[in-house]
């Protein structure tokens, strides 16, 4: 050691410091991690007592852990607000997973047997998205999926004697039917369910006599059994049939659809009769609203995209901006759920989609607000686990970090109206240093990243953040998957409900007020939307008027049958086109490729729409497969929308000494009253000039093309627009020139800065004019 004398006295501040430390006194509670008293109590029921402290400290740890954990909740009344996966994972654990059986006992509902979810109505794929198709229902797919994860083994042994061997067994053949799916009409309600492979002996008479009961009126039923040719998952079924026998013919059939309140409350009866068959709480599971709904997203650069499932496989390539439930009808919450919302102790916004569950429930009229007036309940917020490809992983601020627990809060902050004001104060966030590196790696090598906790930011913000390795081992170990444990995350929530009454109230660490950031602007306003079953009919009576000519074709490979049900179902996942687009055609007739004489000098694009006969013509070749047809008839459909609004299309040498240097592109257009057109005049002469169109007289447009460059004339620039708005995958050529728009302004030169705008503005036209000029704002 070296140094001189003076370097080695103690100084004042030094000796000041040391004073501090002897006076100070340090409690058991500073032994736990963190700093805040409530993820201190959450960690001890978790892990026991920390390791290395004196007998005496161990004994008293162990003493509170275990009164924590043994105290009963059994009153507290919890609302649970989420969809899918996620809600019914904390409620009792993933009832789709073949092992759920095993363990389907666990969760919230053990702990706290008065819970209630209300589910998002919005999901629209699989067996829900066929039932949409004839039925002016709400999405049934979450409420199915939470209804099995809610079943309670004393409900379930009260109501039908069992013992606890046999009421798990029981459960497993519950979750089996629920969860069974078929594909083709069945012949009878007994077929059906044999067709589960479910000793059906063993179930109690009053369930599978009930399970019949449905099934066959189901299978006589008009409405109901309208659906029954298409693929189907039978718990959907068994939900359908008890609210159609509750609701009757005139309320959930006919061209016009009104659901009102008392409708709504024989909607949740029925749900709850059948929740309590199965062993779930009465009221267990509750629909947001009964009113059908859809979601709508707009990314970053504009385009909107309607529908839950077909936004989950998007691949845009930006951030989600903002997600809109629009609905069928003026939306209302029963009740009902209201009383449950106002009189609960602990109020939960579930982990799962980001965009499809928590805010979509938010976003119904009256909800927010009365969890915001429930001062007096325990509110949290569970946060997900992972990045969510196409949702989460690009919405955030700045795209060179990783996705932050605050980018999750700005999200809700810039999709409620209010924002987060009074919806919860509490985040529950993973604990990284609890999963395994190997797993995070091995996500990683997926392109999954975990969300990271900001908490400075987070506390400064208001919120409290409860860190805790809150993961399920069971799921890592069978599924190598990372999910929320049931088990773990209900006692957490316990464990901080215990923690209010333990400090008579008061917080356990000073809170600020929580602030709210509004940057982002309002929420868009819903829309007034076409009920999916109505519009889908109307959709296939449109398409039986027009006429398939296969007659040129050799080797289609479809029959004209099978050309129109491809189309039913293309313009049934793009939700955005409206029947009205389809009046502009009148028929689609195959060409054969020796006899296909189109120009294609400007493009590689085999189909298009003629205006003189109004049919649309394409290719044989794009015939051969459901990918190819369902791009040509877009882009035909939306050349379509301009009609025969050109009274001539003619292209002109540009001269200069006698040498030609270019061309001139001229277009003559109709006089407005003879035109057949979908745009009316101010919306036809906006989109020429997006088109880089110039106006030399009020009919007469003209556009220079340099040298030997191609160019996109207006028609086929609308009809790849129309099929990349719809599907970005679908026209690679407009991809590549929309992908300025994902470079920064303040990066681009002048002239990129006014090409950018340009492409704004014509996306602006596609979503106002083209896909949003028939909306009805609510």
């Amino acid at each position: 050691m070296s140094g001189t004398p003076s370097d080695m006295h103690i100084s004042e501040k030094d000796q000041a410091l040391l004073e501090v430390l002897e006076k100070r006194t340090i409690s058991c509670f500073d032994l736990l991690p963190h700093d805040d008293m409530r993820e201190k109590l959450v960690d001890l029921v978790l892990h026991g007592s920390p390791a290395g402290i004196t007998t005496e400290a161990a004994t008293l740890f162990g003493e509170l852990r275990e009164r924590l954990i043994s105290t009963r909740v059994d009153d507290a009344k919890v609302v649970v607000f989420g969809g899918g996966t996620g809600l019914s994972n904390i409620i009792g654990g993933d009832s789709r997973q073949k092992n759920w059986s095993d363990k389907p006992f666990e969760g919230l509902k053990k702990l706290f047997p008065r819970t209630k979810a209300v589910v998002c109505v919005t999901d629209d794929g699989g067996s829900t998205g066929e039932l949409l198709k004839d039925l002016p229902i709400f999405g049934l797919g979450d409420i199915r999926h939470v209804l099995v994860s809610s079943i309670q083994r004393r409900l379930l042994e009260a109501r039908y004697n069992l013992s606890a061997g046999q009421s798990l067994a029981l459960v497993k053949d519950i979750s089996t039917i629920f969860n069974h799916r078929f594909t083709a009409r069945p012949e009878s309600a007994e077929s059906l369910l044999q067709n589960c492979y479910v000793d059906l002996d063993s179930l109690p008479p009053e369930m599978i006599g009930s399970f019949v009961s449905y099934l066959d009126f189901c299978l006589k039923d008009e409405v109901c059994k309208s659906t029954l040719g298409r693929p189907h998952c039978l718990g959907n079924l068994l939900i359908l049939s008890v609210i159609r026998m509750a609701v009757g013919d005139e309320n959930l059939s006919g061209d016009r659809i009104e659901i009102d309140g008392s409708i709504g409350e024989a909607i949740n009866g029925a749900i709850s009769n059948i929740g309590e068959l199965i062993g779930a709480g009465a009221d267990a599971v509750l629909p947001c609203t009964p009113v059908p709904a859809q979601l709508r997203f707009r990314y970053s650069d504009g385009v909107e995209v309607s529908g839950e499932h077909k936004s989950s496989g998007a691949e845009r390539g930006a951030a989600v901006a903002q997600v809109i439930v629009d609905f069928c009808g003026r939306p209302f919450v029963s009740e009902k759920v209201m009383d449950y919302i106002r009189a609960a102790d602990v109020l939960i916004m579930a982990p799962g989609s980001l965009y499809s569950s928590i805010i979509p429930v938010m976003q119904v009229p009256g909800i927010a607000e009365a969890v915001r007036e429930n001062s007096g309940a325990l509110k949290l917020l569970i946060g997900n686990l992972w990045v969510q490809e196409g949702e989460t992983d690009k919405a955030i601020v700045n795209p060179n970090r990783k996705f932050h627990v605050s980018d999750m809060i700005r999200a809700y902050e810039h999709n409620l109206s209010g924002g987060v004001d009074g919806l919860f104060d509490q985040i529950l966030c993973l604990s990284m240093q609890d999963v395994p590196a190997s797993v995070i790696q091995s996500y990683a090598v997926e392109g999954k990243n975990p969300i990271y906790l900001d908490r400075e930011l987070i506390k400064s913000r208001g919120f409290v953040p409860i860190e805790c390795g809150f993961f399920s081992r069971t799921a890592l170990r069978d599924r190598g998957v990372i999910q929320h444990d049931p088990e773990v995350v209900a006692q957490t929530v316990k464990t901080l409900l215990l923690a209010r009454e333990l400090f008579n109230g008061k917080e356990a660490s000073r809170q600020t007020t929580v602030t709210s950031d509004r940057s982002g602007g309002l929420p868009a306003r819903p829309r007034l939307v076409p009920i999916p079953s109505l519009k889908f009919t109307k959709v296939a009576e449109r398409l039986g008027e027009i006429t398939i000519d296969l007659d040129q074709c050799e080797t289609t490979g479809m029959s004209s049958d099978e050309i129109l049900f491809i189309l039913g179902d293309v313009i049934w996942n793009h939700q955005d086109i409206p029947v009205s687009h389809l009046e502009y055609i009148e028929g689609i007739t195959c060409v054969s490729e020796n006899k296909w004489r189109r120009d294609q000098r400007w493009d590689n694009v085999f189909s298009f729409y003629d205006p003189d006969d109004r049919l649309i013509k394409i290719r044989e070749d794009r015939l051969q497969t459901t990918d190819r047809l369902e791009v040509s008839f877009l882009i035909a459909l939306g050349q379509a929308l301009l009609g025969d609004y050109a009274a001539s299309k003619l292209i002109t040498p540009l001269l200069y000494e006698g040498k030609e240097i270019g061309a001139v592109y001229h277009l003559s257009l109709r006089s407005e009253d003879e035109r057949f057109c979908y745009f009316n005049d101010a919306e036809l002469r906006t989109f020429l000039k997006l088109a880089r169109m110039v106006e030399q007289t009020p009919t007469h447009f003209t556009r220079t093309v340099n040298g030997k460059e191609g160019f996109t004339p207006p028609g086929l620039l609308l009809g790849l627009m129309y099929a990349w708005y719809l599907d970005n995958r679908f026209a690679t050529h407009i991809e590549y020139k929309m992908s300025i728009l994902k470079v920064r302004p303040t990066h681009l030169i002048p002239e990129q800065k006014k090409m950018r705008s340009r492409r704004e503005r014509l996306i602006d036209f596609l979503r106002e004019s083209v896909f949003g000029k028939e909306a009805v704002l609510l």
